[in-house]
């Protein structure tokens, strides 16, 4: 159980919007050591699909084949994130250098840029939030098997088959039971295929212990391990969805799926005190403000004061903030336009903002760019890393949108759809302090990718890794995996310290700070609403599977995060 979610408190509104926790009773929670292995690791959020990625290395796969392996086996064992109707990135360090891979969801050839919009002119949440309007073109499948062609070492259907078995029944766990249940009683209770594929027969309750089976899903994922991605996009399978996004008014039609392709990207590359950090190119926000983030904060000495201190986390907000901005001015798909990734990620312009910061004062969000304000996303993704005997490392983020995507289940397939749409800015030009925006490089048009915050991270000290991470979250992703990258680049914290250590973040807008429950003392709380900063206490934020790498020892360390209670490193036996 992670440290958040252990704690009960009572909370009261205090001065400048400050939520403050009442006094809550320390806590002293038990952590497994870290796992340390020299043979590779792979480390999620499934316990099961864990198991299925170690044998792969076991049986002399690399990382990507692990990684490969994973993810298709997380379709069925974490079907809330896990998936093959979603999309992500993945991001690889080998002998070669770096690159990554984009398979991110597009918008469907039909879709328009207001097509979210009520007769009123608003936004109708409910039309991204679940049904057949709020799914985008996946790309899992055509991503996993451009990855693995170009750098994959075992045979394909090696890679897919175990997720086929594991369709045929498994056993669940007491948290996936829980959330089962939840989501069929509720969200999926208007789709009757979502409840035939995830209900429990007979109507009851799982529990743990059951075995689920998935026959649909086990068929589609015999017929992807036999025919690779492309009886995806143009098989049955394609025909599967576009029929039944058809009978139910979705958008997704045969030639979006025979349309999809997955892209090659050059990875975002920026140095912070002599490390590389590797992180995910546009159509994915999270290199870019990562690297603006580190850039920012490089420039001052943080060391000077404790990490937790309110110094250390003002000038972390205030970076935090600033790179939220620019995410919004400038980023999105780069098929669709020109994305200033290299001017954004320049020392000189961290310099910029780093000079405009002042470290007595919070900046108010709105001062920052009040002509972009008009005053008039969800957290369920999933995070694989995973490493080789030969240091070959991948950090793959792949995700539905909210938990269990659309809620929509293509009838036929057993296959989960995302509700990607929504990580569209779906009101041209209204961007409010609430946090919706509605700038030109992320509205919608036919065949484009959304923006993501996934932020899949590799650091490396010349050509050997140094930490591989990345988690779901949304928006806070992207301030999580700096959480982690601070606390060990900078202050030196080992792999289980650095993944168990509180987090906190800021987006620009809405202009406030979230903390973890318990992260920070109150008196610091306080120091920092004095500063200016609207502070609000949150449950647990992101998901941070981490490896670091041992140099000297020549071993890698892996920390899966609790807040996942089915998370695990698996290593080759």
């Amino acid at each position: 159980m992670a440290l958040a979610r252990s704690i009960h408190a009572l909370f009261l509104v205090a001065p400048a919007g400050l939520l403050l926790a009442q006094d809550p009773a320390p806590l002293v929670i038990l952590r497994p050591p870290a796992v340390e292995s020299a043979r590779g690791m792979v480390l999620c959020s499934s316990e099961l699909a864990c198991d299925v990625g170690a044998r792969v290395l076991a049986r002399g796969g690399n990382a990507v084949d692990a990684a490969v392996a994973t993810a298709f086996a997380m379709a069925v064992t974490h079907p809330s994130a896990g998936n093959l109707g979603g999309g992500g990135f993945l991001l690889v360090h080998g002998r070669a250098g770096s690159t990554s891979f984009d398979f991110r969801e597009r918008a469907p050839l039909r879709s328009t840029a207001t097509m979210y919009l009520d007769s009123a002119g608003n936004i109708d949440r409910r039309l991204t939030a679940t049904g057949y309007l709020a799914p985008g073109v996946p790309g899992t499948v055509r991503g996993l098997a451009l990855a693995h062609r170009r750098l994959g070492r075992l045979p394909w259907s090696e890679l897919v088959r175990p997720a086929a078995e594991l369709a045929r029944g498994f056993p669940l766990s007491d948290a996936l039971a829980r959330s089962l249940n939840r989501e069929v009683s509720r969200n999926m209770a208007p789709y009757p295929a979502s409840v035939a594929a995830y209900g429990k027969p007979g109507g009851n309750p799982w529990v743990a212990g059951d075995t689920i089976r998935l026959p649909d899903l086990a068929r589609t994922l015999d017929a992807i391990a036999i025919g690779g991605a492309d009886v995806f996009y143009r098989g049955w399978i394609a025909d599967s969805i576009a029929a039944d996004m058809a009978r139910n008014g979705g958008l997704i039609s045969r030639n979006d799926l025979a349309a999809y392709a997955a892209a090659e990207r050059v990875p975002v590359r920026s140095t912070y005190r002599g490390y590389t950090v590797h992180g995910m190119a546009p159509p994915s926000s999270g290199g870019t403000a990562t690297a603006m983030m580190l850039n920012i904060l490089e420039r001052w000495d943080l060391r000077a004061a404790d990490r937790w201190s309110p110094r250390t986390l003002h000038l972390t907000i205030e970076a935090m903030r600033r790179a939220f901005l620019d995410r919004a001015r400038h980023l999105g798909d780069p098929d669709f336009g020109p994305v200033p990734v290299a001017r954004l990620t320049s020392k000189g312009y961290a310099a910029q903002l780093a000079r405009r910061m002042d470290s007595s004062r919070a900046t108010p969000s709105i001062e920052l760019d009040r002509a972009l304000v008009t005053l008039a996303e969800a957290d369920e993704t999933t995070h694989i890393s995973a490493v080789d005997r030969d240091g070959m490392a991948v950090a793959l983020t792949y995700t539905l949108e909210g938990g269990y995507g659309s809620h929509v289940v293509a009838r036929g397939t057993g296959i989960l759809l995302n509700n990607e749409m929504g990580d569209f800015n779906r009101k041209p030009g209204y961007t409010g302090l609430t946090g919706d925006i509605g700038t030109e490089p992320n509205l919608i048009a036919p065949g484009k990718r959304m923006l993501s915050s996934m932020s899949p991270t590799i650091v490396t000290r010349g050509r050997e890794p140094v930490l591989v991470t990345g988690s779901p979250g949304g928006r806070t992703i992207i301030n999580t995996v700096a959480n982690i990258l601070l606390n060990v680049l900078e202050y030196g914290m080992d792999a289980r310290a650095a993944v168990d250590a509180p987090r906190y973040h800021h987006q620009w807008l809405p202009d406030s700070v979230t903390f973890e429950a318990g992260a920070v003392a109150d008196s610091t709380l306080l120091r920092l609403a004095a500063l200016g900063h609207g502070v609000r206490i949150r449950g647990t934020q992101g998901d941070a599977h981490t490896i670091l790498y041992d140099a000297r020892r020549r071993v890698f360390i892996g920390a899966n995060d609790f807040r996942s209670p089915d998370s695990k490193v698996s290593v080759p036996e």
